[in-house]
């Protein structure tokens, strides 16, 4: 079990390594983040089947004892979010590697790559709040040099917009970091979970607001979400999807895991986390309707998903929390292969502006079927994975009787339809544009990732019944924080 828990950060770091030796013969690193990452997939769906039938595992790096070494811990969430991130990160590369681009001009793409991937590994199998801010360092290290390949004027411009807030987002959680040290005496997660009680209630009350302040900004929740939308439309595609799909989760990941183990049942933020959620669907929704450029609307369309995860915290029950992380596995699935699609749009047609787009579903059928799967699921259209999600979500609403976000929920359901109504009509409907069809076909090599993904958006459908049941245990972990202490602490 230690090999499982310690290779999904190990493997990747070693692979990048081995990438930059070999960097003069690009099938190399090709072949070796492939294989890398398949190994990786495998050994985080091991890893899930050995978490959901012991509850929990915790290795502890050199043999020190907990809370004084470094904790790796993975439990039901953690491994979910690992395994569908490995997915996740397998598609895009192979997508990465039939489209070219700057994957085949530049040496350190998937150098760097594997290195983000170690970065989010350590995020969700890490136990303490030192290693997580030194996860989100790595994150940001190789997400800020992904973000800026090719050198492009408005790449670098965005780049350093995201570079920056991500910078005072970390001064801010070194600053946090220091505060609750000097209050307790410790950050490993699990010895916080019974020290953080015994603070008074307003200092406890004061960091965990500081924290979600923190993981706010990499999550890109209301009001901390501006730098979002102007960063991720203007690097690659293949990079764009990896930022859409994963990134702003670790953040939403961060947020769970540390108003649940931290907070005592009594003092967690309900009203202002439902706030935050509602508002954050909202204006990720509105933003999207404003928008004429598909990477443009797909990226405020992230912002809006954010909020229907919040939610599901927000209502701190086993039924939202469950909801939450099925919606987490749809929205990483769905907005991945949303962007891919965005991206084999433009392959096609040689733009993303919907005012240059036009008749796509009759010169490119197959792209047309593959967006308005993902589109349909995306507004919660029944029977698609998204519906369920959505359904969960406000099944779980009614039942605590949080009326208000859940019709902002079911409000932004269907702006969110019409916001992919936009892109169909737009892109997919209407006359054949004349800059539709000068481009090279789509190759097989992009097609056929993007077409998985939409394949396993739908098996979420069919196998929604043993997905939620995972869902609700691990809802049911993070309600009940002594699972985790005894797995990291044991006793």
């Amino acid at each position: 079990m230690t090999a499982l828990l310690a290779l999904p950060i190990a493997l990747p770091l070693g692979a990048a390594a081995l990438s930059v030796v070999v960097g003069r013969w690009r099938v190399a690193q090709q072949v070796i983040g492939l294989v890398t990452l398949t190994a990786l997939l495998g050994t985080s769906i091991a890893l899930l089947v050995a978490v959901d039938r012991d509850g929990g595992e915790a290795t502890q790096a050199g043999g020190w004892p907990a809370p004084f070494g470094i904790t790796l811990v993975a439990d039901r969430l953690a491994a979910v979010m690992l395994v569908v991130a490995m997915v996740m990160l397998l598609a895009v590369l192979v997508y990465a590697v039939g489209q070219g681009g700057e994957e085949r001009r530049h040496v350190g793409f998937h150098p760097v790559y594997l290195g983000l991937t170690a970065g989010v590994s350590a995020a969700f199998l890490t136990g303490d709040l030192f290693n997580l801010f030194v996860s989100f360092e790595v994150m940001l290290t190789s997400s800020y040099v992904l973000l800026t390949l090719g050198g492009r004027r408005d790449q670098v411009r965005s780049g350093m917009t995201y570079v920056v807030i991500s910078l005072v987002a970390s001064a801010l959680f070194l600053t946090a970091l220091g505060l609750i040290y000097a209050a307790t005496g410790t950050v490993n997660l699990a010895d916080l979970a019974t020290k953080f009680t015994d603070l008074p209630p307003g200092v406890r009350n004061a960091l965990a607001v500081l924290l979600l302040v923190v993981f706010g900004v990499k999550a890109a929740i209301f009001p901390l979400f501006f730098w979002l939308p102007d960063s991720y439309p203007t690097a690659p595609t293949a990079v764009t999807a990896v930022f859409a799909g994963l990134l702003t989760k670790v953040g939403v990941y961060a947020i769970v895991r540390t108003q649940t183990v931290l907070l005592p049942a009594g003092d967690r933020p309900q009203l202002l986390l439902l706030g935050i959620a509602g508002a954050t669907m909202l204006v990720g929704v509105l933003g999207a309707i404003a928008q004429n450029d598909i990477k443009r609307i797909l990226s405020f369309q992230i912002v809006s998903g954010i909020g229907f995860m919040v939610m599901g915290l927000g209502l701190l029950t086993v039924a939202g929390l469950a909801g939450a992380v099925f919606m987490i596995v749809h929205h990483v699935i769905v907005m991945t292969s949303l962007f891919l699609t965005g991206g084999l749009v433009e392959h096609r047609a040689g733009t993303g502006h919907l005012d240059r787009l036009g008749g796509l579903v009759r010169t490119a059928p197959a792209l047309a079927v593959l967006f308005l799967i993902s589109a349909l699921s995306l507004a919660g259209v029944p029977p698609l994975p998204g519906f369920v999600a959505k359904f969960a979500l406000v099944d779980a609403g009614i039942d605590v009787g949080s009326w208000g976000v859940v019709a902002v929920s079911l409000l932004v359901s269907l702006l969110t339809l019409f916001s992919m109504t936009k892109i169909w009509s737009g892109a997919f409907w209407g006359r054949v544009e004349p800059a539709v069809g000068v481009q090279q076909r789509v190759p097989l090599s992009m097609l056929a990732p993007t077409a998985v993904l939409v394949v396993l958006s739908l098996a979420l459908v069919v196998f929604a019944g043993p997905l939620y049941g995972i869902s609700e245990r691990a809802a049911a972990d993070l309600l009940d924080r002594t699972t985790y202490v005894r797995v990291v602490l044991g006793g």
